[in-house]
């Protein structure tokens, strides 16, 4: 299909004509409606969308406080369980053996 230099003007109403460009004609449609419908929509939805975002800022700076509160209950469940294993293995040690001094230079 050989269209040669045909104008943007003749080649819509040669789209148009044909019943076979259906599909071509209502994407047409579709396009320049949008590109009139939006800048109208546009500032109409940008507060919905600011919003939105807004909302979702705020979910995940509270999602990232509830995770570092869990991470420092998680920390001092461990450091009272590594101090209560150490507590008990120095009970658990025999009565001469005791825990070395930390004076390594000893001869």
């Amino acid at each position: 299909m050989n269209q040669g230099q045909i104008g943007l003007r003749a080649r819509v109403e040669q789209l148009a004509s044909n019943p076979g460009h259906q599909v071509v004609t209502r994407a047409l449609v579709v396009g320049v409606a949008a590109a009139v419908v939006v800048p109208v929509v546009l500032p109409l939805a940008k507060p919905f969308a600011k919003a939105t975002i807004k909302a979702g800022v705020t979910l995940i700076e509270k999602t990232k406080m509830a995770v570092a509160e869990t991470m420092e209950m998680v920390a001092d469940i461990a450091a009272e369980a590594r101090a209560e294993v150490q507590t008990a293995q120095a009970q658990a040690a025999p009565v001469g053996e005791s825990a070395p001094s930390g004076d390594a230079n000893q001869n």
